[in-house]
């Protein structure tokens, strides 16, 4: 059975009420999700088996002062069952199309170091690696 990659919308979005696990991280959030696709800085492409969600991957455009536009590849999943299948490289295929339409001029992910799987797909694009420390903290109120 083939994949089908599509770029979800606000009246597409109930092909999210299928999907498969390990596609995403957490479980969709509707209020989230619509406030996700009402952005035009922001798309979702998913890979549809049998409407079945069995693939995503996020894209945002970053814009800058300083430099042009760029896509921040935000998150990619596949269910296990069909990886190393090419539904990630089509998946990048789509959002790098985008990006490209909308002016940007480089791509940037980060992964985890030990992620061999997602560094081999990014190097087999071309991807420089470069060593960064991630830091992430809660904005709560003070």
């Amino acid at each position: 059975m083939d994949a089908r990659i599509l770029r979800i919308t606000a009246a597409g979005a109930g092909l999210l009420n299928r999907v498969e696990a390990d596609v995403f991280d957490h479980e969709i959030d509707p209020r989230h999700l619509a406030a996700y696709l009402a952005d035009p800085g922001h798309l979702l492409v998913c890979a549809v088996a049998d409407g079945v969600v069995i693939g995503q991957a996020r894209g945002v455009i970053t814009r800058q002062p300083d430099a042009p536009p760029a896509l921040y590849i935000d998150n990619l999943g596949v269910a296990e069952a069909w990886r190393r299948e090419g539904i990630a490289s089509r998946l990048l295929e789509d959002l790098t199309d985008w990006g490209r339409a909308n002016g940007c001029a480089v791509a940037w992910v980060a992964t985890e170091l030990d992620n061999d799987p997602a560094r081999a797909l990014y190097a087999g694009r071309g991807a420089e690696m470069q060593a960064v420390a991630y830091c992430e903290y809660a904005l709560d109120e003070a």
